[in-house]
């Protein structure tokens, strides 16, 4: 059994009623959603399972973990 590890980005939808999208960077097109983040999260864990069979049933390699993402909160002050 071979184990890859991939990070996945889960971001608010423009409308909030629309809930959380996910996707995996290093997984281009594979994407999900969930109303709330537990379900993205659950989803997208889902959506990754499959895309890597689809791959190994292709006979296609599975990307690996090359991309460094970095997410960081900034603030900013500005006057009124």
């Amino acid at each position: 059994m071979t184990y890859h590890s991939f990070e996945v980005v889960i971001e608010r939808e423009d409308d909030p009623a629309a809930g959380f999208s996910a996707y995996s960077p290093s997984l281009p097109g594979c994407t999900s959603n969930g109303a709330t983040i537990e379900e993205a999260k659950a989803n997208i864990r889902e959506a990754v399972a499959l895309h890597l069979e689809m791959l190994r049933d292709k006979g296609e390699p599975v990307p690996q973990n090359d991309r460094i993402v970095h997410v960081e909160e900034l603030t900013f002050a500005l006057p009124v």
